[in-house]
């Protein structure tokens, strides 16, 4: 595998929020933007932190009181999947094309089985080793 560097990957178009962000504003900014992540930066522009989605399970967790919402409120209903014998460049197409992190493995006898991440193409694609030229 050839080397890429990060410049060649990286977004430059970053979404940026200060400290003193609320994090309602901050919700809606990622909602809006279709991110996952906003990064917290001063006023020179010096990263501070990164706000992402996961810290938004934590603040939902922490959260008091409790809100009496059930998950079908909010849950994806149209959701992309995929089978056991797919290819994973199959898997990663699947993923950059609907623009998600989590696809679901199933099968039709044994319903889910299954879900591949972006961290676990991640995790492979950084474990792959090039062979070396014979």
């Amino acid at each position: 595998m050839e080397d890429i560097f990060v410049a060649r990957l990286m977004s430059s178009d970053l979404q940026t929020v200060g400290p003193d962000t609320l994090v309602e504003d901050a919700a809606a900014q990622m909602q809006d933007n279709g991110v996952g992540s906003l990064v917290v930066v001063d006023e020179d522009n010096q990263l501070l932190g990164i706000l992402t989605t996961t810290d938004f399970v934590d603040i939902v967790a922490k959260s008091k009181p409790k809100a009496q919402t059930t998950v079908e409120r909010y849950m994806t209903t149209d959701v992309v999947t995929t089978t056991a014998q797919t290819s994973i460049v199959e898997a990663a197409d699947l993923m950059i094309d609907h623009s998600i992190h989590h696809l679901p493995v199933v099968d039709d006898e044994e319903g889910v089985i299954g879900i591949v991440s972006t961290t676990d193409l991640t995790g492979y694609i950084s474990s792959v080793q090039t062979p070396s030229p014979a």
